[in-house]
């Protein structure tokens, strides 16, 4: 049997015929084994191509047989299951800090970790409504610049912008560079932000990350180590309500037994509960006082109460008397 230019490709292309064609429920025969390799002008005789079969299983790839009514090959253990690829996808599709453009790329890239059978299924995973995306093409990037930042702890630059109603970039500090010393990235209400060390002004602060622009990674040393000697980025991240600045304190709150749940989802399982009552608890907790912080107490009405420090309970209750007002 003479052999064309592409036989020695046939190994390989014997493999991406099984990882693209088959799985459990769609087995390939090895008479249509054959006949894709043959479109790829690659020929091919039945018991080479179980020799091969064998060759892939020894190699590693998990090539199954399987006999009865729908006999055939295919692949069965995969590095992704399905059901993997079905929670990665749906974290691209929701995750605003990714483009919408963005997102379509990489979930064609999972779709190729599939079957084309199973990659049909992951398709019907991304059709979720009501999705917000961020506008900044170039945050994909930004991240992976960061990352480099931070692993070589080093300084960066930057532009910081917001959007005007016309949704044009309007760019702080009328353009000028910003240079501080990342420590590391939360994912915090469904946006990155980037925590750094501002020499300017000696202190932490945090940064939306798809408002960052023209990133660039100096040869600069991180500063703020001898500040911050053991910063905690999980700390951080917990005491700005959804990354809003404010006035750092630590806090006592009474709230009803029923709430010990919500508090632990918001704080963690590490705080201590403190039982004052059949029906409350005491829990003392570092926060900043934000806006964010004070809506989420208004959210829980009286069932949680913040009774300490007095002047953080003294404004806090001017602010109800203030939105009660309204009413």
């Amino acid at each position: 049997m003479a052999k064309s230019a592409n036989q020695k490709l046939k190994l390989l292309c014997l493999r991406q015929i099984l990882e693209q064609r088959s799985d459990e429920e769609h087995p390939i025969t090895v008479q249509e084994l054959i006949t894709q390799l043959a479109r790829q002008d690659i020929k091919a005789e039945r018991k080479s191509i179980y020799d091969d079969l064998e060759a892939l299983r020894t190699f590693g790839l998990d090539v199954q047989n399987r006999k009865g009514s729908t006999p055939g090959w295919f692949i069965g253990a995969r590095t992704f299951e399905l059901a993997e690829l079905k929670l990665l996808v749906d974290a691209v599709q929701s995750s605003r800090f990714i483009t919408q453009r963005k997102s379509d790329a990489l979930i064609r890239k999972l779709e190729r970790l599939a079957s084309v059978h199973q990659a049909r299924q992951l398709q019907r995973q991304v059709y979720v409504s009501g999705r917000i995306k961020v506008m900044n093409e170039s945050i994909y990037y930004n991240v992976d610049k960061l990352h480099t930042a931070i692993a070589a702890r080093l300084a960066i630059t930057f532009r910081y912008f917001d959007y005007n109603v016309h949704k044009e970039k309007v760019f702080r500090r009328g353009g000028g560079r910003y240079t501080v010393s990342p420590y590391g990235l939360i994912w915090n209400s469904e946006y990155y932000y980037l925590v750094a060390y501002d020499s300017s002004n000696r202190q932490m602060r945090h940064y939306r990350v798809d408002k960052m622009s023209d990133i660039v990674v100096t040869s600069l040393k991180r500063e703020g180590e001898d500040l911050y000697p053991s910063f905690d980025l999980a700390v951080y991240g917990q005491k700005h309500f959804g990354m809003f600045s404010g006035q750092e304190a630590t806090v006592t709150l009474r709230c009803r037994s029923s709430m010990a749940g919500i508090v632990m989802d918001r704080f963690g399982q590490d705080i201590i509960l403190v039982p004052q009552d059949e029906d409350h608890f005491t829990v003392t907790l570092p926060v900043v006082l934000s806006p964010q912080f004070y809506g989420w107490l208004f959210g829980l009405e009286d069932n949680v109460v913040l009774t300490a420090p007095q002047w953080a309970a003294d404004a806090y209750r001017e602010k109800l008397s203030a939105v009660s007002a309204l009413y």
